[in-house]
């Protein structure tokens, strides 16, 4: 009796439709891998809380009669998916006072200029700036407040992006008042009473 053999013809047949199978698969897991790293923005959270003091880190009053030695404050900042949500509180300033504030280049310092120009995303090459085209709420991060009758205050800013690896905003500065938003003062907004050294 003769034992019989396993057909070539049809297992040779097999072979193309499996390599096909095969190749979707793999290609089909190459193409979702970007499509998944194009949803995944970088994340990155921070906070810190501090006292203003006289000098000294990480915060310090240029300005004690609006922002007395003593008072609070906390930044939050949270960058996800594209978007950085900032989060400025005080207590303890003057009560019922519109404050400007806003994201700075470099560290707190012994004067208020030492934190430079304000982060702009999308740098103007003209600083410090007061173009709206740069010096606006979108391409900036802008906390103004306004404090209540206990001299406590809160603002958010939320931006479309994130802060580029290789830079980030060092500090929050307070200023004398509301932020403008005209051609040739954009941006402004008056002295700076306080600053709050930060690690977006």
């Amino acid at each position: 009796m003769t034992a019989r053999r396993p057909s070539v013809v049809r297992i040779a047949a097999l072979v193309p439709a499996v390599a096909v199978l095969l190749g979707a698969v793999v290609a089909g897991s190459a193409s979702a891998a970007p499509q998944q790293d194009q949803q995944d923005g970088p994340t990155r959270s921070y906070q810190v809380s501090a006292t203003f003091s006289a000098s000294g880190r990480p915060a310090v009053t240029y300005d004690p009669a609006r922002v007395p030695v003593g008072a609070n404050v906390s930044v939050a900042a949270q960058s996800e998916n594209g978007t950085t949500i900032t989060t400025l509180q005080v207590r303890g300033l003057r009560p019922n006072t519109v404050y400007g504030a806003h994201a700075h280049v470099a560290n707190c310092g012994v004067t208020g200029d030492v934190a430079g120009p304000h982060f702009q995303f999308r740098p103007d090459l003209v600083q410090p700036s007061v173009d709206p085209a740069f010096a606006n709420a979108q391409n900036e991060i802008w906390l103004d407040l306004t404090t209540d009758a206990e001299g406590a205050g809160r603002a958010q800013s939320t931006v479309a992006w994130v802060f580029p690896a290789d830079r980030r905003a060092k500090s929050v500065v307070l200023h004398d008042m509301a932020t403008m938003t005209a051609p040739g003062k954009a941006g402004t907004a008056g002295g700076r009473s306080a600053c709050v050294d930060v690690k977006f």
